[in-house]
């Protein structure tokens, strides 16, 4: 039997090949989307301020001279401080289909939560909760959104082999935005709006008063939610740099109540769509089809990653109508705006309002992810 060699990854070499390995696993799967390399390199080293309350671990497993798997381990300080339950995470997993190479990932990462004193394991977080989370389980026949994760339907099963049970399941959910809405919700939309509520777009000459202002609602809004942490300060910051590029003011709704944003709706062009078939590259011409993708061809698809409306505004016969009062903002410029598809997630398989509303507007739940957990 071929011994199995679990590598931690320090250096730039080490990472950039933790980086491509899904490359060659997802060869054969018209479905995978490599992301841009430098995207990964900001994502996975301390650019991504995620590493300031966090401590992280990545490692490659190496079989018969080849790197055949990886994965990482990570504990987010400010998570344990607002729920001290001694619970760390693993991520970024992929393996070839191969039981021991994912069985010695896995034990690699939990020995080394263990080690720092976790008592429990949850995942996979990319790194966290606020960046890609959940493996792939169903909706393997489509691409994945930007900023989602794509997964082989065999990984799932090989996981639950090592005594993982399932945590919690998220949706992402796809509408036809040029479909007619149905009745009920044009009924709601038909409604002229309540006193004091206003309907904007993102100021881009106060951008970062306007995205601190959508942090602290999405500070608030979500507070309540299974497993949430919220952004600090230095992740807003970062937030607000890594958003600009892609931000298109005509996609922001911002909701006001008496003059005080209460909710925000953020919808991204799916640069998954443009960077298709790039191999992860832009060079060394890789960035002209980009821009020729973006500018010229543009792309059809887009997704909401960030939504939230206050709590003390989501009460009552208003805070059910704000949500679909952004939603349908952003639709219709997004109609103008050439796109077909709007992806809105994740959504929690537990949060009823929140899918209600999409299946409302004529969603359709067409991907889920699911979160593992085990005691350690």
């Amino acid at each position: 039997m071929t011994a199995i060699e679990i590598v931690p990854v320090e250096g730039r070499e080490l990472l950039n090949r933790f980086i491509r390995l899904p490359e060659r696993l997802h060869r054969d799967d018209p479905a995978y989307v490599a992301p841009l390399h430098l995207e990964r390199l900001d994502a996975l080293t301390p650019k991504n301020p995620f590493f300031g309350h966090a401590d992280i671990q990545f490692w490659i497993a190496r079989k018969d001279g080849r790197d055949a798997g990886r994965i990482s381990a990570q504990i987010d300080r400010q998570e344990l401080a607002l729920r001290p339950n001694a619970t760390g995470h693993f991520g970024m997993i992929a393996a070839e289909d191969d039981p021991a190479i994912i069985r010695a990932l896995l034990t690699t990462a939990e020995d080394w939560l263990r080690a720092h004193g976790m008592k429990r394991v949850t995942g996979p977080f990319n790194l966290n909760i606020n960046e890609e989370m959940g493996l792939l389980v169903d909706g393997f026949d489509t691409p994945p959104m930007l900023l989602m994760g794509h997964d082989l339907p065999y990984l799932g099963p090989r996981i639950e082999e090592n005594d993982y049970g399932r945590e919690k399941d998220v949706f992402a959910y796809i509408y036809n935005i040029r479909d007619d809405l149905p009745a009920s919700a044009r009924r709601l939309l038909a409604r002229p709006l309540p006193q004091g509520i206003k309907v904007r777009r993102i100021d881009f000459k106060r951008y970062n008063d306007e995205i601190r202002a959508i942090t602290e609602i999405f500070n608030d809004a979500w507070l309540n939610n299974w497993g949430f942490v919220p952004l600090t300060d230095i992740e807003t910051d970062h937030l607000a740099k890594s958003l600009k590029p892609l931000l298109d003011p005509r996609l922001v709704s911002i909701v006001e109540q008496n003059g005080e944003p209460v909710g925000f709706l953020v919808c991204l062009p799916n640069l998954n769509e443009a960077i298709r078939g790039l191999s992860g590259s832009i060079l060394p011409f890789g960035w002209a089809k980009l821009l020729w993708r973006l500018k010229v061809r543009g792309v059809k698809t887009a997704r909401v990653p960030l939504m939230g409306v206050k709590r003390s505004a989501a009460q009552g016969v208003i805070g059910s109508f704000l949500p679909f009062l952004l939603i349908d903002t952003v639709r219709n410029e997004a109609i103008k705006m050439g796109f077909t598809n709007i992806e809105m997630s994740w959504i929690l398989e537990d949060n009823m309002p929140m899918r209600r509303m999409n299946e409302s507007l004529g969603g359709v739940a067409y991907k889920t992810y699911r979160i593992y957990g085990k005691p350690l």
